[in-house]
């Protein structure tokens, strides 16, 4: 059954939306709007959407579409207000991370989820990777799964330009949730306190602090560390960042790029216990990123199962981003 979509915001993630939805044969994309009604109308006109509603009224796009869900790609100041009137109205939604500008107006929008019924699910697009599967069942199956050593680095000199260039926190709020939430799917932990320290290089060309190291606490006693930058030129990391996993059994390990590994205890004898290499297979008919996330979204809809990214659970990477901030400003160790 073909279901209909109302998309908001035009940007450039909007436009990747917009075709994500147009590619997908059981999605009609029904409307398009953005706070500028000619952006939506070209964006519209550019993928020959001829029929649909555009225009800068969501509520007016809401009665005259009758969308079976919102795709939400409105800037995070304004996905309070989209998220909330689409649910008020009984419509699903989808929205981009993160979630929201601050946890205060998060839990409006769970609270908001809660209330009307309907599911709320935030698009954590690269969870969406097989290789990160793949690394998160070798984790499970090779080195024991109770993990008490999660590391990750993430250091790429990225010359953005724009608002990014201007924000007090340009890695932490715009990219490291993702990196966040990573570390909470393949760990199965949640987060308890964190102590982060931003900072910024003489020759950063951001002007707010583009490195930050943050050590978290998550259930089970596990410590997972945080080390990443957005103005580290040569020797670039992949964009999932490079990871180290310890458990009970041995260590595994991810470049953010190729096939995971990892090495076991095969018997625990003398000075270094004997270890042996695994590997673990990566899955090459599934369904990455944007359209992962699209996939699961539509999924869940008819099923009701809970996909990845529901609400109740990404406020809790949300969370490790905001607490990580807070301890930045003031120097403190914060709880979660």
């Amino acid at each position: 059954m073909t279901m209909k979509a109302l998309l908001v915001g035009a940007g450039g993630m909007g436009r990747a939306w917009g075709r994500n939805l147009v590619e997908h044969g059981d999605v009609e994309l029904a409307g398009w709007v953005d706070i500028n009604a000619s952006a939506a109308a070209e964006a519209a006109e550019q993928l020959r959407l001829t029929s649909a509603f555009t225009g800068d009224d969501l509520v007016k796009a809401i009665s005259e579409v009758k969308p079976d869900f919102i795709v939400d790609v409105t800037i995070p100041e304004a996905h309070r207000d989209v998220t909330l009137t689409a649910l008020a109205a009984g419509v699903p939604v989808l929205g981009e991370k993160p979630m929201a500008a601050s946890i205060e107006q998060a839990r409006e929008m769970v609270a908001a989820s809660e209330a009307s019924g309907k599911l709320y699910m935030v698009s954590q697009s690269r969870r969406y990777d097989a290789r990160l599967h793949a690394f998160r069942k070798l984790i499970v199956e090779q080195t024991g799964g109770e993990l008490g050593i999660l590391n990750s680095d993430f250091y790429i000199g990225a010359h953005f330009g724009g608002f990014r260039d201007e924000m007090p926190s340009p890695l932490v709020l715009d990219m490291a949730i993702h990196t966040f939430d990573a570390a909470r799917y393949l760990s199965g932990a949640d987060p308890v306190a964190v102590y982060c320290e931003e900072f910024n290089p003489g020759w950063s060309w951001y002007k707010g602090d583009a490195c930050a190291t943050a050590i978290f606490e998550m259930t089970g006693g596990l410590r997972y560390t945080y080390r990443g930058s957005w103005c580290s030129e040569g020797a670039a990391t992949s964009w999932e960042g490079e990871w180290r996993a310890v458990g009970p059994r041995g260590t595994a390990i991810w470049d953010g790029e190729h096939t995971p590994s990892a090495d076991i205890v095969v018997e625990a004898a003398g000075f270094h216990s004997k270890t042996e290499p695994r590997q673990s297979e990566v899955d090459q008919s599934y369904t990455g990123g944007i359209a992962g996330s699209l996939q699961d979204f539509l999924h869940a809809l008819r099923t009701g199962e809970t996909p990845m990214g529901e609400c109740h659970d990404n406020i809790k990477s949300l969370g490790m981003v905001f607490g990580a901030m807070e301890s930045a400003r003031t120097g403190q160790r914060v709880q979660l």
